[in-house]
């Protein structure tokens, strides 16, 4: 069964970053259509349709952030035409779930097994040593990927934008890098390692290696991975058409910052300054047209701290709604990009034989709080931005400067109908739009399934229609069960039953269970022991937007549910419970990197990710830069973070800077500096949360001090140079130089710490935090 050209929007395009050669481009249309045979099975397996001869390639496609209801084809008023499109040609499954936060999402998706079972019991970012085995992000190798298996059947694999589930400790430029794409079954990887990325300049991986910002005239991150995409895509169909790829395609969209061309948010203008409620109100409406919710659900009230929209002032409104012109305008970027592939794999004669599943990770952020960020770094550290500033400078939402995130109403209708947000186990926070595309696999079309599935089931999926036997052994290890569960009878199907019943979720002390069609979430006030906690129960069956609590109705129905969901958890490895969720940015083993006490980092060392980066979050801490300098010499000594926060040493018109920006207030320390050898040393003594003073010495001569409010949580959204400053500047003052690099002379940049006191080793402590089996 074919998709016809005019029955979907894909345009024809000429990529401004791979510049194909023509011979390679005319070699892969002329043999993109004649491949057959190759390993894979296509088909073996699947319940709805015969298996094609054929091979079958798969694609994962995944966005960040975006809510149930963002796509147009679950009720936006947001333009995404090509996903829609895929929907038309493909299926739409309503009762789809992911974990709350995105790298337990990612290990699932990627392993085919529950977060917790595989080390993924949060984000990436946090280790919470031994005390909690399911969170240190150590995905073992007895959770063999999709990759390592599908390359054992003849599969080339593709990595593309986001990643996510290494340590992040582990992400510098000396590695390790076993738990890196090619360390876990990728044959091709490019784009970001970390947790977010900047739109246009972001941290570049290629393969092992850190790779520069392309030079390109108006350079997009979505952009470039699709253009890597297509060029990994034309190199395989031109060379190995027979053999099947599969493509991981993560996009940083929708995840703050929000950042996308002007052109985009104009399309917008306008069309939000009705509010946040009159847009939920027909996004609702639209989901029962469409028919993605049924006629009888609900719609979630109002979250507790979102204002009513006619309560909000003039300057409030206008704000507000520039935020969410730039999410949409994100979005419909976002799936241009996606229309783009789309329409070379039908170049290539590669659509119709490419399983695609396209989905969100987690539910729609509240991060942006009540009004809205244009500081990643602040709405992370959870520290209010002016208001005042930020509506004067609302023209830089979107762009290099404006580092935004909406507010929280408009999460909540990304989120629609459903409560809560991402980093809940509410519906708000799990429940996603998944689209399934395969036009040689399934007859169906542009039909909602309604069968529950979780995220681990894609690739249990993805094997069951390609034949594939998951391996006991793969590199001479034993390998886990694999918990996902085939929904391949559903494809054509609308009423098969995929024999998934039952799921767990938790996530920093949030639970909730699904059973037999019932949903039991537990309600937990900071604080207090887990065994105090209160749940709700909801009837999924009839009560599909989950906002009615019958708990005291069947409360027989409660406690069989919290047995199963403890009974999954200790199974899982899902225990003990903890609260910890941004505290564990500070939180390290004693054999975690950054727990060391003393550093030397060399000039020329490649850029190094600011998870990576030597930890100066409240602990006393002294860097040492001996240098030499002749007259004239100037540039960046040391800068870590960017314009929105950070700190930088450099050398200007004869006089030595130190900087600290913490988003709100930039702390300043300069001095005049001579010629010839000088040791630079700052000091920093930590006097209280969040503060402390510090003092810069040449050549063990103080030259002034100041008394600084460091941010709590993470110092910077971009990592650590020597010797310049990379990507964005920290500084103003040097923001017109380039990457500023010091002309004279570095030997060496020296971090020396005193022990922190929240190193953790054999159990994981919080002070006034409970934590229980």
């Amino acid at each position: 069964m074919n998709v016809k050209r005019e029955d979907k929007p894909w345009k024809k395009y000429v990529g401004k970053f791979a510049k194909l050669s023509t011979l390679a481009l005319s070699a892969a249309l002329l043999l993109g259509g004649e491949t057959a045979g190759a390993a894979g099975g296509g088909g073996a397996g699947h319940q709805g349709t015969e298996g094609t001869e054929d091979k079958t390639n798969v694609m994962y496609i995944i966005l960040d952030d975006a809510g149930f209801s963002d796509l147009g084809s679950f009720g936006s008023e947001i333009d995404t035409e090509n996903i829609d499109a895929i929907a038309e040609n493909g299926l739409k499954y309503n009762n789809f779930h992911t974990s709350p936060v995105c790298s337990p999402t990612r290990a699932s998706l990627l392993t085919g097994r529950n977060n917790h079972a595989v080390g993924m019991g949060n984000v990436a970012n946090f280790d919470f040593g031994e005390g909690q085995p399911n969170s240190r992000a150590k995905i073992p190798e007895e959770a063999g990927f999709v990759t390592e298996v599908l390359g054992e059947n003849g599969y080339t694999n593709f990595g593309l934008g986001k990643w996510h589930i290494t340590p992040t400790v582990e992400l510098s430029p000396a590695g390790p890098y076993d738990r890196w794409p090619l360390g876990r079954g990728f044959h091709r990887y490019y784009g970001n390692l970390e947790d977010s990325s900047d739109q246009y300049r972001p941290e570049l991986f290629r393969d092992n290696s850190p790779a520069p910002v392309p030079d390109v005239e108006d350079y997009h991150y979505s952009e470039d991975i699709v253009e890597n995409g297509i060029q990994y895509i034309t190199d395989h169909a031109s060379l190995r058409p027979d053999d099947p790829f599969f493509m991981y395609l993560g996009f940083g969209a929708q995840h703050m910052p929000h950042q996308v061309p002007e052109e985009y948010i104009e399309m917008y203008e306008g069309e939000y300054d009705k509010g946040w409620d009159v847009i939920r109100e027909e996004r609702f409406e639209r989901q029962k047209e469409l028919g993605v919710i049924p006629e009888d659900a609900e719609l979630a009230p109002r979250a507790d701290g979102i204002a009513a929209w006619d309560e909000l002032n003039e300057e409030q409104q206008e704000l507000y709604a520039r935020f969410m012109e730039t999410y949409a305008g994100f979005l419909t970027h976002t799936d241009e990009q996606i229309g783009k592939l789309m329409n070379h794999l039908e170049d290539m004669g590669e659509l119709d034989n490419t399983l695609i599943m396209l989905i969100s990770d987690n539910g729609a952020s509240f991060s942006g709080g009540e009004q809205g960020t244009m500081n990643q770094a602040m709405a992370y550290n959870k520290v209010l931005q002016d208001f005042d500033h930020m509506y004067e400078n609302m023209d830089e939402i979107g762009g290099e400067r404006g580092g935004s995130d909406y507010p929280a109403g408009w999460a909540q209708v990304s989120n629609t109908p459903f409560e809560e947000f991402k980093g809940t186990t509410h519906a708000g926070g799990i429940r996603l739009p998944l689209i399934v595309h395969w036009p040689e696999g399934i007859e169906s079309k542009g039909e909602v399934r309604d069968q529950f599935t979780h995220v681990s089931d894609l690739t249990a999926t993805v094997y069951d229609v390609l034949g594939i036997e998951p391996p006991a052994y793969m590199n001479d290890t034993e390998q886990m069960e694999i918990t996902g569960v085939s929904f391949s009878a559903s494809f054509d199907d609308p009423e098969a039953f995929t024999g998934k019943d039952t799921q767990y979720f938790e996530h920093s002390g949030h639970r909730t269970i699904y059973h037999d069609g019932w949903k039991a979430v537990s309600v937990h006030e900071p604080g207090t022991d887990f065994s105090e906690d209160e749940w709700k129960l909801f009837d999924q069956t009839s009560d599909f937007s989950e906002l009615n609590d019958i708990s005291d109705e069947y409360p027989e129905v409660l406690n069989n549910l919290i047995d199963i969901w403890h009974v999954e958890a200790e199974k899982n490895g899902a225990l003990p419970l903890s609260e910890n969720f941004l505290d564990g940015l500070g939180n390290l083993p004693a054999d975690n990197l950054r727990a060391r006490e003393s550093f030397t980092l060399y000039p020329g060392m490649s850029h190094l990710s600011e998870s990576a980066s030597p930890l100066t979050l409240d602990r006393n801490y002294e860097i040492t830069i001996p240098i030499e300098l002749d007259e004239g010499d100037e540039g960046v000594l040391l800068a870590l973070g960017n314009r929105n926060s950070g700190y930088t040493f450099y050398v200007q018109d004869g006089e030595l800077h130190y900087e600290y920006n913490n988003g709100a207030e930039r702390y300043t320390i300069s001095s005049g500096i001579e010629a010839g050898a000088n040791e630079i040393r700052y000091n920093f003594e930590n006097t209280g949360d969040n503060q402390g003073t510090g003092t810069l010495y040449i050549n063990d001569e103080p030259v002034g001090e100041a008394d600084v409010e460091t941010l709590p949580f993470k110092i910077a959204f971009e990592g650590l140079d020597v010797g310049r400053d990379l990507l964005y500047p920290v500084s103003p003052a040097y923001e017109d130089e380039g990457d500023f690099e010091f002309t004279g002379e570095i030997e060496h940049v020296h971090y020396q710490f005193e022990e922190l006191e929240y190193i953790i080793s054999e159990e994981v402590t919080t002070e006034g935090i409970p934590i229980q089996e």
